[in-house]
């Protein structure tokens, strides 16, 4: 069978699981023209976490679209469905052809600057299935995308270019944390929309 994907990819993880990058995954014209697009179709929503039993705010703006009104439980709170929007429906579609996976669900995080992060976790959660396949599609300002093993700690780093795909699988989540560090040096926003399938109700 002839590879679904392109020549230049880079395989982030030396070991248990597979986080692939695409770095030129849309060319750049399309990937400014999503860019303009999610920045209004996507209904951004400020939303608070549970840490530590308290509540704080989410350093970063986020929304979850998926079909059926399938919810979601992050961080001990449940997410309410969205609907699907013109520009995460084609990305969608363009997804499932190029990778041959099916994705009935996207996180869509919005980092309005580098003072905007994601701590340490992995998409673990039951509903995502026990080796799941996480496609995770950047625009906008480059961030570093961190990996840090769960046992010995070994760390892995990768920019995330505008237009890039990183596709994670098999046991990327059971055995490695990722994380988007602070940057005082970016001063730009960033759109992460991570598509996943879930398998049951959060």
């Amino acid at each position: 069978m002839t590879s679904l994907f392109p020549p230049d990819s880079l395989e982030v993880l030396p070991f248990d699981g597979s986080a692939l990058l695409f770095p030129q995954f849309l060319s750049a014209k399309k990937a400014d023209e999503y860019f303009s697009l999610l920045s209004s179709e996507v209904p951004w929503e400020e939303h608070h976490l549970v840490l530590f039993g308290k509540k704080v705010p989410e350093p970063r703006r986020s929304a979850w679209i998926a079909d059926d009104d399938i919810h979601y439980v992050y961080s001990g709170v449940e997410r309410a469905a969205h609907m699907w929007t013109p520009s995460l429906s084609d990305i969608r579609n363009s997804l499932a052809q190029e990778t041959g996976h099916h994705f009935n669900s996207v996180l869509a995080n919005l980092y309005r600057d580098g003072n905007d992060a994601m701590g340490w976790h992995s998409d673990d959660e039951p509903c995502n299935g026990p080796e799941p396949v996480i496609a995770s599609l950047s625009f906008g300002a480059e961030r570093r995308f961190d990996f840090r093993h769960r046992l010995n700690k070994e760390k892995a780093s990768v920019i995330l270019p505008h237009g890039s795909l990183l596709l994670m699988s098999g046991l990327s989540q059971q055995c490695w944390q990722h994380s988007i560090a602070r940057s005082k040096k970016v001063t730009s926003s960033r759109i992460n929309l991570t598509f996943r399938f879930v398998t049951s109700a959060a």
